[in-house]
């Protein structure tokens, strides 16, 4: 394994250091204490990390076994605007997820789950810094209708919650809950998109996989573990976490999650053009599989948490016997155990949109019965939320017919906190000469 480490040019490396110290301001706190918490782990470096000796040949699509493409203008129009949507979604969400965590990283209990979410950020942060270097290094602009490279940039960096590419980066967090349980199941969604996108015919894409991918393991722990420590908690009868507190989470995220896959009856273009080598149903099927296997062990750890004196096997055979019966083992019942949302619960895109569907795949046929029940299902503070709001119009909409599902769909979201400029003053913007960048442009082995 061998990475190339690449700064931006200066102004570039300083406008997102200017972004982060908006955006981000424990950053310095994290570095700081970096050896504190990740003392085996080498140090953090804000920088485009490339990765040397990936295959230079396109591995799926109708251009199987030629060289790969260095330069958007070695591909289709089609594909490098296809490519360009890709890069730029991707910048938004890394970018995004850091203004999510912000909002709700000081009600961490645990000064490590603090501590681990705060690396995330940082890792989203270098996420983000990479896909801009994809933007930057070549002219996108034949295919971007002639919007530039720094220009690009300046509408990434001016994304706030609200106008993000992707809806899951459009939610506000209610609570620490939130930063957990993001991890365990939106970041897993990025997990998959890294791992789709290693054999992406664009080499310089392809090349940011693995070290992404890499970190995003991290990512998923921060989730899994603290979540695992929860549910031994909840079991232990600690009354400020709850399985049910953790349900709502999963029920909020994991419907956001499938969407991020794209409509399930899409994919093949990214399979034709050798971008990815899974059709987003595909994707999504062991998505939800993966997520249904963590869930699965948060519970067992519930169990034996709850039953003490029980072996791994008692607690195997305990959940086994509450997921056949859906009833009560010595006191526990099926209903106190954490369970993967049916793939159609509360979505409002995709194939299953503004379907009217229960978390454990019952139906209903009356809009306000289906808004009551959701408000049952999620948390409180979300339910109280604008994007709430906004959704429960489209679904009275489509229920009523004076709305069809594809302009319902067109509806989601709509917070639209517009940004566009530095909140450092109207008329600066992120992007500008003589930013002061903390390392000067240039690149190194490591």
């Amino acid at each position: 394994m061998k990475v190339e480490n690449i700064t931006l040019e200066k102004k570039y490396h300083g406008a997102v250091e200017h972004w982060r110290r908006h955006n981000f301001k424990d950053y310095d706190s994290l570095l700081a204490n970096w050896d504190r918490y990740f003392p085996t782990d080498e140090e953090f470096c804000l920088c485009a990390k490339m990765e040397i000796g990936t295959p230079d040949l396109v591995q799926i699509g109708e251009h199987k076994g030629e060289k790969k493409r260095l330069k958007p203008d070695e591909l289709t129009e089609e594909e490098a605007g296809h490519l360009l949507a890709i890069i730029k979604a991707q910048a938004s969400t890394e970018f995004g997820s850091i203004q999510q965590h912000a909002g709700t990283l000081e009600r961490a209990t645990d000064d490590q789950d603090r501590a681990w979410v705060m690396r995330v950020m940082a890792e989203e942060l270098r996420h983000g810094y990479q896909m801009i270097h994809l933007l930057l290094t070549q002219d996108w602009s034949h295919v971007s209708g002639g919007v530039t490279g720094e220009q690009m940039v300046e509408e990434i960096l001016s994304m706030q919650t609200g106008n993000h590419v992707l809806d899951a980066f459009n939610l506000d967090y209610d609570s620490f809950i939130d930063n957990i349980t993001f991890a365990a199941i939106i970041d897993r969604v990025g997990k998959y998109q890294l791992t789709m996108q290693k054999v992406c015919a664009y080499k310089p894409m392809a090349d940011s996989m693995p070290p992404m991918l890499r970190e995003e393991a991290f990512h998923l722990a921060a989730g899994v573990i603290p979540m695992r420590r929860w549910a031994q908690r909840a079991a232990q009868g600690d009354p400020f976490i709850t399985m049910a507190a953790v349900q709502h989470a999963i029920n909020k995220w994991v419907p956001r999650g499938l969407e991020m896959f794209g409509d399930e009856r899409g994919g093949e273009t990214n399979l034709k053009f050798g971008f990815k080598d899974l059709k987003n149903r595909e994707a999504q099927d062991q998505y939800i599989e993966e997520v249904r296997r963590m869930i699965r062990d948060i519970n067992l750890r519930f169990i034996r948490a709850r039953f003490t004196g029980y072996s791994p096997e008692q607690a195997e055979q305990a959940l086994a016997e509450l997921e056949r019966t859906r009833g009560v083992h010595h006191g526990l019942r099926f209903e106190d155990l954490l369970r993967m949302p049916d793939r159609r619960f509360f979505r409002r895109k995709g194939e299953p949109a503004f379907s009217m569907v229960g978390v454990d795949g019952e139906t209903f046929t009356d809009a306000e019965e289906y808004l009551r029940y959701l408000a049952k299902h999620l948390n409180e503070g979300y339910v109280a939320s604008r994007d709430m709001r906004n959704y429960a119009q489209a679904l009275r909409g489509v229920a009523a017919g004076t709305l069809t599902v594809k302009d319902a769909i067109m509806k989601m979201p709509k917070l639209k906190r517009v940004g566009g400029t530095c909140p450092c003053s109207k008329g600066v913007r992120w992007v500008m000469e003589g930013s002061a960048a903390d390392t000067a442009p240039g690149s190194t082995g490591a």
